[in-house]
């Protein structure tokens, strides 16, 4: 259930549901707004309606029960939209970001100079994988470590925030020390333990939606980690399995605009994944801009034909400009501000 503090609630009133909450075996979540406080008790609802009465306390508003199934990330806890900040680069609320790089991690020249091209033409973050989930198990899998440590040299270099992915619990603290955002991938969407370990960082967290996920169960995954007290959750549809094979996957680009209805969360794309074939990428990436999306997530490659893993989805950096330049037209189409290679100011 959610509870609404009066405007002008003082602290210590706030407490007292709080602990009211605690009582009762349910955890408080509290989101404080310019004028309001929104207390959410999260629990059993059936048990939290016999034992919290707070209707009438002092500084209570009133008390509305959630019905959604995922209670923190949800529109009904939380109207406005849940901004997620990394260093200054806003996704939400009217920001768009770009993220950018090559999908694995090769080497330390092939990085850096991607790094650079991407950071030229406006991305907003950077990305690149040390840890590499593949279907078949003689495919490259990633360097591991030493990426890590390639990727804060570029972050150093360039000043980017790094996106890369962690895929078991076992490499979290590595990925900690270097990553701004975690990624969660498709295949570790519902990775329950691994989403209530890095709910409990203070890391941002990308979260991919499975290839045959629904959008509840994308939105309970994401719920897995706001519940342990990390609600800086970018939600990213990267394409599901159907039976179509002329691409790589099928872009549900009805999931941007649904997802936005039902959650708080800025909800972004990868026409990457989606598309597994460079020339399809602008125009599917024009389409999720259009439909609401608040970010895109690409992969560059200064030379894809040579690339380790997935080329032949990967833009080349000598033509990237052109490409953000293009889709920065649709972006200014929607009234967005993209967030690109400097902080945006906090006003945005």
């Amino acid at each position: 259930m959610m509870i609404v503090m009066q405007e002008g609630a003082t602290e210590a009133q706030i407490q007292a549901v709080v602990d009211r909450i605690a009582e009762a075996g349910a955890r408080a979540h509290l989101s404080r707004g310019e004028f309001v406080t929104v207390i959410g008790a999260i629990g059993d609802d059936r048990e939290l309606v016999a034992q919290l009465d707070l209707l009438g306390e002092p500084g209570v508003e009133k008390v509305v029960p959630i019905l959604k199934p995922y209670k923190i990330v949800s529109r009904e806890f939380r109207h406005g939209d849940r901004v997620v900040d990394v260093a200054g680069r806003r996704f939400g609320g009217g920001a768009f970001g770009l993220i950018a790089g090559p999908c694995t991690v090769e080497d330390r020249e092939q990085t850096l100079s991607t790094a650079r091209a991407v950071k030229a033409a406006g991305a907003s973050l950077l990305r690149g994988g040390a840890y590499k989930p593949r279907t078949s198990p003689y495919t490259f899998q990633g360097l591991g470590k030493p990426a890590l440590e390639i990727l804060a040299e570029a972050r150093e270099e360039t000043g980017l925030p790094v996106v890369t992915e962690v895929m078991d619990l076992r490499q979290l603290e590595d990925v900690l020390e270097v990553a701004d955002v975690i990624q969660l991938g498709a295949r570790n969407m519902q990775n329950f333990d691994l989403l209530r370990e890095v709910g409990r960082t203070d890391r941002p967290v990308l979260l991919k939606k499975g290839l045959a996920n629904t959008i509840e169960e994308w939105l309970l995954s994401a719920e897995y980690v706001a519940k342990e007290g990390n609600d800086q959750i970018i939600l990213c549809e990267r394409g599901i399995r159907t039976f179509e094979t002329a691409t790589r996957s099928t872009l549900d680009i009805s999931a941007v605009p649904v997802a936005k209805q039902l959650s708080c969360l800025p909800v972004i794309v990868d026409p990457s994944h989606a598309a597994g074939r460079r020339d399809l990428i602008l125009p599917m990436a024009r389409a999720a801009v259009v439909a609401g999306a608040d970010g895109l997530i690409v992969e560059v490659h200064p030379a894809p034909e040579h690339a380790l893993c997935d080329g032949p989805q990967q833009i080349r950096s000598d033509t990237f400009a052109a490409w953000v330049a293009d889709v920065k037209r649709c972006v200014d189409l929607m009234g967005l501000v993209m967030t690109g290679g400097e902080p945006v100011p906090a006003a945005v």
